[in-house]
């Protein structure tokens, strides 16, 4: 059964994550728009400021102080919909938590912490929205990352989270495809965002993170978001930048590794000391209505990629041509190499940087991720 989503005007949104970053900008977005909002995180004191804001432009919103790592908490979340409003039309999984470092230095214990947010607070979220939407039809959006494709070097547990919340998310499509049910389930995949994201991780680097350029500005994935709230959508990559890491991690596994090492990990890294390691996302709440964050460099504020992508289907049919031949002429290149030595990965950032077309294909010598 095709999913019929109503109009953003018509619909009940809830958005967990959304006192800071994609969340943030998501709710106002959204609001803007005309959706009544179900606000949800650990931030009371920058949820009620946010359900302000919004009430004093004429919107609708309401507010749960929710742990998504708690099931009981989600299930609140729920039930506080169905009180206002009498149910949603769309729920979106956007609350995450990252951690910097290496895989041997993070304590088992914060990695564990890590899954209960981003992977089971998916899991509790969907399964939370299809005990209603089954009857009544709508939308289900987790918020993934590129790294649901593709790893990145010091961020490897967080990857490793958004494989998991891949492959739920495509095996929860697939079940309630089987079962005919009126949902639509999308995965957004963002690359690198110009969020607090790096702020809030918890970091045991010997510097202070930061994403590397090209990052992006948020509202492109909230754009995303809202434009799959209307319109059943599989997937949704965000940034140009970030189809073609994933490309590289699926076609020159070896390259992307050797990437990774020699470049990607510097660019990760701030030239100053880390904050306290007891400042972070991971152990409380960090929520402060923040939409970006420390990126130093200029935000991309578009993405032709991305555009075409949500566009009509002649339009993504040229993407996807457009983006097999750039695909296909940096591994010509590739192949002429022997051995990925740090020269011949600068040589092909170079090469990369080659297609920064209107699909904004980037120059990818030192990309972040989301």
């Amino acid at each position: 059964m095709t999913p019929k989503l109503k109009k953003l005007r018509d619909q009940v949104i809830v958005i967990t994550g959304a006192s800071s970053g994609i969340g943030l900008v998501t709710a106002r977005m959204a609001a803007e728009k005309g959706a009544r909002l179900v606000l949800a995180a650990r931030s009371e004191d920058a949820l009620r400021e946010l359900t302000q804001e919004i009430e004093q432009k004429g919107g609708r919103a309401t507010y749960v102080v929710a742990d998504v790592s708690r099931q009981e908490d989600v299930h609140n979340i729920a039930r506080k919909a169905l009180e206002r409003f009498g149910g949603f039309d769309t729920w979106i999984n956007d609350a995450g938590v990252s951690i910097y470092g290496k895989l041997t230095d993070v304590p088992i214990e914060d990695m564990r912490k890590l899954f209960e947010t981003n992977f089971w607070g998916v899991i509790y979220g969907s399964l939370e929205a299809v005990k209603y939407l089954r009857k009544h039809g709508g939308a289900i959006i987790n918020v993934g990352s590129i790294l649901s494709e593709s790893t990145a070097i010091l961020q490897g547990i967080y990857s490793a989270s958004k494989h998991a919340v891949k492959g739920f998310t495509d095996g929860l499509r697939m079940e309630l495809s089987m079962d005919d049910l009126p949902i639509s389930v999308t995965l957004i995949k963002p690359a690198a965002i110009d969020t607090p994201y790096t702020l809030h991780a918890k970091n045991y680097m010997e510097r202070e993170a930061q994403h590397g350029p090209p990052a992006y500005a948020p509202e492109i994935v909230a754009k995303a978001i809202l434009h799959s709230c209307e319109m059943p959508e599989r997937e949704i990559t965000v940034g140009g930048g970030g189809k073609l890491i994933t490309g590289m991690a699926h076609w020159t596994p070896a390259l992307h590794d050797t990437f990774m090492e020699n470049v990607f990990v510097k660019q990760e890294q701030a030239e100053y000391a880390p904050r306290p390691l007891a400042q972070n996302g991971l152990d409380r709440p960090s929520g402060t209505l923040q939409e970006r964050g420390n990126y130093p460099g200029h935000t991309r504020e578009t993405s032709y990629y991305t555009e075409a992508t949500t566009s009509k289907p002649i339009l993504r049919t040229a993407l996807a041509v457009g983006a097999g031949l750039a695909l296909v002429s940096l591994l010509g290149r590739t192949k002429k190499g022997n051995g990925h030595s740090t020269n011949q990965v600068g040589g092909r950032q170079k090469e990369l940087g080659k297609f920064d077309t209107q699909f904004d294909y980037p120059t990818v010598s030192n990309p972040s991720v989301h």
